[in-house]
């Protein structure tokens, strides 16, 4: 994490929290000549238009004042949609029992990429439940090797 998404989660946490929001994810990129600053909310049951709305307008009002981004860029508050990542403890606790994907930095069981249901997490692993040709099979993955990790929809 950069130095300035993490001001930015700083300045704008407090008024997530006022408003009941989770903060997933705070992005700080240039795309062509463009900054743009993504931040990604939920809530239980899902957030909306008008939830990012109000979301955008806070946010806003916070960083006028408190700015650590010297450049031009543009605001966006959105969902971070139903394939969203998975990266802090409380995002593994509620994600037991659905569908997930993880890649790894190195192989467990000669694969580096697994997506089944997740069963369990504790501090050092997680344990998924996943398709192997027509039956299904645990495996344990330790924490240290996930690279990546994010919800899955399974058809």
């Amino acid at each position: 994490m950069s130095k300035v998404t993490e001001k930015v989660e700083t300045i704008i946490q407090p008024v997530l929290d006022e408003l009941n929001y989770d903060l997933v994810e705070v992005e700080f990129v240039k795309e062509g000549k463009d900054h743009f600053l993504r931040i990604s909310i939920d809530k239980p049951g899902g957030v909306d238009l008008n939830d990012c709305t109000l979301a955008s307008e806070k946010i806003s009002e916070v960083m006028d004042e408190e700015d650590p981004i010297p450049e031009m860029y543009y605001l966006d508050v959105a969902s971070p949609g139903a394939e969203r990542p998975i990266k802090k403890e409380k995002e593994y606790q509620n994600a037991v029992t659905q569908p997930i994907f993880v890649s790894l930095y190195a192989p467990i069981d000669g694969s580096k990429e697994y997506l089944g249901i997740l069963k369990s997490v504790d501090e050092d692993t997680i344990v998924m439940e996943i398709k192997v040709k027509s039956n299904t099979k645990d495996i344990e993955i330790p924490r240290n090797k996930i690279a990546k990790a994010r919800h899955a929809v399974m058809i």
